[in-house]
């Protein structure tokens, strides 16, 4: 079990894997990443992650080195670490250069690979469902940064977990300026009323989630109507059901909403359909 990081194609251990300070990743979160984990370790989605690492970096008009560079970086990184199972996070910044805002100072892109042996959440949370709260910090609207840009610029949802875990909570729920739900600080939300699956829609401002668009397909496929939509937030504390999906914590049941139980045992029936499926999903994964 190993921590080994891939920069600019030397493989380090944590003590000796650095960056400059001059890295426009460190100075102003100019930088693109993925995050997901391994399933027999082999990496989970990685085509899906890069797609939209692509999207990202095209968004903030950051040039990324060649995929195949980056999956023999992944794949060189991961031997080395040896780890049964892996956290897997690939990062690109716009490199280093004089200090100033202008992307024109940059000199050129640097990749860091990091992987790690992979840590899951307590098992008590998928069991009894993670306490969950909406919290007063807003989603930053799409057209300052847009959340579909999964980049180093974090501080949004840093804010919004520090204000959920000051009460308490796993996850913090942040909305829009117009007071619709929008995501998790590090998950996509689900709720389940009257037997729908219900998430809010990327046209609402959000990231579009791998394991969001996993769950979206695997519930389709088993016959679960899904709406992508509008929610507010008593449509959550007011739902029968509840869960998070996230590459790492893939499906994680909601066991409250600002401190309030939901309508049914967590995890309820739908929630538990989708763990299903998505543990099959892991499983193919691991054999692919």
């Amino acid at each position: 079990m190993s921590v080994k990081i891939w920069i600019d194609g030397v493989i380090h251990g944590p003590e000796t894997a650095v960056v400059p300070v001059f890295d426009r990743g460190f100075l102003y979160g100019d930088s693109v990443y993925e995050v997901t984990r391994t399933a027999g370790g082999r990496p989970v989605d990685l085509g899906p992650h890069l797609d939209r690492l692509d999207r990202s970096a095209e968004t903030i008009a950051l040039p990324l080195p060649p995929r195949a560079d980056i999956e023999r970086a992944v794949a060189a990184t991961l031997a080395a670490a040896g780890n049964p199972e892996s956290y897997l996070r690939i990062v690109v910044t716009r490199g280093a250069g004089e200090i100033g805002l202008d992307i024109a100072l940059a000199d050129k892109t640097r990749t860091v690979v990091i992987v790690k042996p992979l840590e899951l959440p307590a098992e008590r949370l998928y069991r009894e469902g993670a306490p969950i709260r909406i919290v007063e910090v807003q989603r930053v609207h799409r057209r300052a940064v847009d959340p579909a840009v999964k980049s180093g610029n974090y501080l949004n949802n840093i804010l919004a977990l520090a204000e959920a875990r000051r009460s308490g909570a796993y996850e913090a729920i942040m909305c829009d300026a117009g007071g619709r739900i929008a995501e998790g600080s590090t998950s996509n939300l689900f709720v389940v009323r009257g037997g729908r699956l219900a998430t809010p829609a990327l046209e609402v401002g959000l990231l579009a989630g791998i394991t969001r668009q996993t769950v979206l397909g695997l519930a389709a496929g088993a016959g679960l109507a899904v709406d992508e939509g509008e929610l507010v937030p008593d449509d959550v504390r007011g739902a029968d059901e509840a869960f998070l999906t996230s590459s790492v914590r893939g499906v994680m049941p909601v066991g409250t909403v600002d401190d309030r139980p939901l309508g049914r045992p967590v995890p309820g029936p739908v929630t538990a359909r989708i763990m299903e499926l998505y543990d099959r999903h892991l499983a193919e994964a691991a054999r692919s």
